[in-house]
């Protein structure tokens, strides 16, 4: 699994290996082996990366409501998503054609526009 997370995270936000492995290390120890882990049990900064990860369908949520001393009370459990995992990791991008625009300073484009 750790291998098509890693390659998943390369291909879904454009990182590099290094820091691809590097992110993928630190969500398992976080999970700790679990499938499962609920959100409470979690620090504001991996919650704020499981919601980028969830952003792009990596990591899912599930809520789970029950009645205790007359009140509603709800618990979010954080999980892999394998399938888009899967999805991710074998997907092949296309390269955007264009962004070598991007490439071209701003001062490139104001200074052209008012030549004309």
């Amino acid at each position: 699994m750790k291998h098509l997370l890693v390659q998943a995270l390369k291909n879904c936000f454009e990182m590099g290996k290094e820091d691809a492995m590097a992110l993928a290390k630190t969500v398992e120890q976080i999970f700790d082996g679990r499938d499962e882990i609920e959100d409470m049990s979690i620090d504001k900064y991996s919650r704020a990366l499981f919601y980028e990860l969830q952003r792009k369908n990596l990591l899912k949520q599930r809520r789970e409501e029950f009645r205790e001393k007359g009140r509603i009370i709800r618990k979010f459990y954080w999980s892999f998503d394998n399938r888009t995992i899967k999805q991710a990791a074998y997907e092949t991008f296309k390269e955007d054609p264009y962004k070598i625009y991007q490439k071209i300073p701003k001062e490139a484009w104001i200074s052209r526009s008012y030549s004309s």
